[in-house]
């Protein structure tokens, strides 16, 4: 376990600090939480006065407090990406995700806000999170698996991020939906790493 973490540290360090600001969150009243988030959020608000600042802080906390999950989520898809780009690329990959899917959501809302869609004070909403940076991952791991399995692989990716934006759209799917499709306009970075992986070959060396 030790080595699997150490092959990725990228993605333990930012999972160690997301869990020490999930425990600084605990430690707040909702008000106090409400107001301290949303000063590192990535509303239009707060983009337009310190979009560099709220570009870095946002993805350092969220919005809920349950940090299992993410623990699960960064083991899964971003150790298994960083191990396979390595760190560089891999950060490379987050970071566009998460600054060109913020960007398209929140473009998008404040055209809805011109347009009187949405209310003004969605300026000024609640933005915060690692979503958009974990969805891009998700989508760039389709080149980790070999053909047809990732064919298989990315109809169910596009299943869980289009349907809910299809279904019951929202900005936050909207970008979770960018997010991917950055994902997937990455394969450039996966030029050079290892090969595809096959399950079938997998299958056949753990039949013996």
């Amino acid at each position: 376990m030790a080595a699997y973490v150490r092959s990725a540290p990228g993605t333990y360090v930012w999972l160690l600090i997301l869990l020490m600001s999930t425990v600084a969150l605990h430690r707040m009243s909702p008000h106090v939480e409400q107001s301290f988030l949303r000063q590192r959020s990535t509303n239009i608000h707060e983009l337009s006065a310190n979009p560099l600042r709220v570009f870095i802080t946002s993805a350092m906390w969220m919005d809920g407090g349950r940090w299992p999950p993410y623990a699960v989520l960064y083991t899964v898809f971003h150790a298994q990406a960083e191990r396979w780009l390595g760190t560089v690329r891999w950060f490379a990959v987050c970071v566009a995700a998460h600054v060109l899917a913020t960007l398209a959501s929140e473009g998008a809302l404040l055209q809805a806000v011109r347009d009187g869609v949405a209310p003004p004070s969605a300026l000024n909403a609640l933005d915060i999170g690692v979503s958009y940076a974990l969805a891009g991952i998700v989508g760039v791991l389709t080149y980790r698996i070999a053909a047809p399995w990732c064919y298989a692989y990315l109809t169910v990716v596009v299943l869980v991020y289009a349907l809910p934006l299809a279904t019951a759209p929202t900005f936050t799917e909207f970008g979770h939906f960018v997010a991917v499709l950055i994902g997937l306009a990455c394969r450039p970075l996966t030029l050079g790493c290892a090969e595809p992986w096959n399950p079938k070959e997998t299958l056949a060396a753990l039949r013996g």
